[in-house]
Formats: C-alpha cells, sequence, structure tokens
C-alpha cells in the first residue's frame, strides 16, 4: 500500500490482525499450522513488500519516510490490539479505506484473496510474532553484499541518534552516517535523535540498484542521463529526482518551489513528473503535472482546491491542516512557472 505520501504523503495504510489471538472471528485453528495456510501468508508477505512498506516498514512498525508525512501516521502494526484488528477488520479497510487518513480503498488494486493473504500475513508476522519479516536487501532485489552499508546500519536502527554531532562520531561512525545520508534515509527513517523530531532534510532518494545511490542534488545537475546511471548504478528514477533550472523566480515562486520539494516531490518528483521511485509505485501513480494533454484543462483555482481538500480515492491527500492558503498559493504559482501554465 503506497502512498503518499503525502505522505505526502505520502502514503499510509492501515492493517493488522492476528488469528491466533482474535476472538469469536478467529478462522480455523489449521491456518497457521497447516501448509494451505503458510502458502496464504506467504503469498501476503510478496503483496506488502510489494505495496505496504514504505509507509508501515518492512518490519510493520511504521519507522519509514511516510510517518514524517502522514497525519494521522502510518499505523505501527506490531501495537495494534490483537481482540479489535482481526483479519476481518483488516480485509475492511483494504476494500473502504480508512476516512481521514492516508489510508485509501484498494478495491480494483487488489482482489478479495489477496487482501485475505495480506491481512492474514500482517496479522501473523506482525501483531503475533512481532517478527522482523523478509530481509530486503539481497541480491535478488538488487542489493548484492549488503554487509558493504553495514558502517550505517547504526543510524538506520537507530543505534547511533542520526542528529549527533559529527564531532563525537568516530571516523568509522562519521563515514557510516555520511553513507547513511546518502543512501539509506529515504526509506529509512531517522530511528532515533538526541534532540528529538525529525533532524534531516525530507529529500527524496530514489531507490539505488547495485551501488549506492548518488550523492547531493547539486552533484546530479552537472551529470547528464546517460553518465548519471553509468556513474552511480542508481535505478532511471533517480532522474526524476532533479528539480528544473528556472529563471526568473518570482519571490512567490521561490517560496513555492522550495515548498514544493519538501512536500510534494516525494510523490510528483522533483521534475513534477510522478515518475520517480515513490511516484512510480502509488496507484493511482501521481499526477504528471508537465502532461499538457492533463494540465491544458487546469486551472489555478481547481489546482488549489486539489491541494487543499485533496482527491478521493487517490493518494493525493489534504494539505489545508498542513499549508496554509499562501503557501498552497506560492506552490501552484512555482507549479505554474516551473511545469505548466496554468490560467486563474
Amino acid at each position: 500500500m503506497r502512498r503518499r505520501l503525502p505522505g505526502m504523503v505520502f502514503l499510509a495504510l492501515i492493517l493488522f490482525s492476528a488469528p491466533a489471538l482474535c476472538n469469536t472471528d478467529r478462522p480455523a485453528p489449521t491456518a497457521h499450522g497447516s501448509a494451505s495456510g503458510q502458502a496464504r501468508i506467504e503469498a501476503g508477505r510478496k503483496i506488502y513488500n510489494f505495496r505496504c512498506y514504505f509507509c508501515h516498514g518492512y518490519s510493520g512498525n511504521a519507522k519509514t519516510v511516510a510517518a514524517g508525512f502522514v497525519n494521522p501516521p502510518p499505523t505501527d502494526f506490531t501495537a495494534a490490539d490483537a481482540g479489535r484488528v482481526t483479519p476481518e477488520y483488516i480485509v475492511g479497510i483494504l476494500q473502504h479505506g480508512k476516512p481521514g487518513t492516508a489510508m485509501k480503498s484498494f478495491s480494483g488494486i487488489l482482489s478479495k484473496p489477496e487482501m485475505e493473504q495480506v491481512a492474514h500475513f500482517v496479522a501473523d508476522e506482525f501483531v503475533r510474532k512481532k517478527g522482523p519479516n523478509t530481509r530486503y536487501h539481497t541480491p535478488e532485489n538488487g542489493w548484492p553484499n549488503h554487509e558493504r552499508y553495514r558502517a550505517a546500519f547504526p543510524f538506520a536502527t537507530g543505534e547511533i541518534p542520526s542528529d549527533r554531532p559529527w564531532e563525537s562520531l568516530s571516523k568509522e561512525q562519521a563515514a557510516g552516517k555520511r553513507l547513511f545520508m546518502s543512501s539509506c534515509i529515504s526509506c529509512h527513517n531517522s530511528a532515533s535523535t538526541d534532540r528529538g523530531g525529525i533532524a534531516w532534510e525530507k529529500h527524496p532518494l530514489s531507490y539505488p540498484r547495485n551501488h549506492y545511490s548518488p550523492t547531493d542534488p547539486q552533484t546530479l545537475q552537472t551529470m547528464n542521463a546517460k553518465s548519471l546511471d553509468a556513474m552511480t548504478s542508481a535505478s532511471p528514477y533517480v532522474l526524476h529526482d532533479i528539480p528544473p533550472s528556472v529563471a526568473n523566480l518570482s519571490a512567490q515562486e521561490s517560496r513555492g518551489k522550495a515548498l514544493f520539494e519538501h512536500n510534494c516531490a516525494f510523490c510528483h518528483a522533483a521534475d513534477g513528473t510522478g515518475k520517480n521511485w515513490i511516484g512510480s509505485f502509488l496507484e493511482p501513480h501521481p499526477r504528471d503535472l508537465r502532461d499538457p494533454d492533463f494540465m491544458s484543462h487546469m486551472t489555478r483555482a481547481r489546482l488549489t482546491s486539489a491541494i487543499r481538500e485533496g482527491l478521493p480515492n487517490t493518494s493525493m491527500p489534504a494539505w489545508k491542516s498542513v499549508l496554509g492558503k499562501d503557501q498552497i498559493a506560492a506552490i501552484v504559482a512555482y507549479i505554474s512557472k516551473a511545469f505548466h501554465p496554468l490560467p486563474d
């Protein structure tokens, strides 16, 4: 379940339950122990790892980037009330969504059997067992020799707070923090900080392939598309994390640019196409703000309303409680200048 990420999110879903711990609606005793029951759980694991992880996390505890954007945050399955969030409850949420949250309906995306598979997986793996789920960083998933990132592991797990001063870190720890900040943090939320809160810039780096992701945005802008992928082995999604170079921005448009990159780019990509890593996973995909066929029918008033109120049955949340009227106006002004001109 992807999301917003806006949930920017971004992106927050809500499932959970435990067949072995629920009440009168408990499934047959064979659900956990039988071969067919285990096959169902493993099928649910695959769906969860594809659609749900970037909001709820691979370990189901919602320690993700999305949690920093979504309000209310994604559900922490490991803290779910097993007596309330039964598999049937989870399926109901998947079918109908949860109003007032980033959790949308997955009807039309997942079939009823797939929803049941995910529900039983979440219940078994997270609510009942508090398990770590699949070790995602495997060669099959494009991560050969993940141990080369070991120096960054303490920051990903929270053993070392991500905002600990550089001068207090050892040489090895400093190297690990640099690696964590450049390559890991876009999926691994800062698990802990010394000062509290989220201590890093919410700039969504795209999924790395084979080697760690590229360095800083300025360096990326000096590379052309071909050399970027060749030099970094980053996925092609990263090309969409590079914001356009737009001359003669007004003060309002400049403010909108900063707001867009810190709030909207997580789903819509820095270049407005929605073709970055997260945007490519969301269903339906975020709007391509550079698509002339779509944008030719858009007005500033319609876009303002969509940002303020959100769009039902999509990953687009309502931003009216996050962004003020002037901030939304600035974002609309920037979109009109950078991606496609918009009439009033």
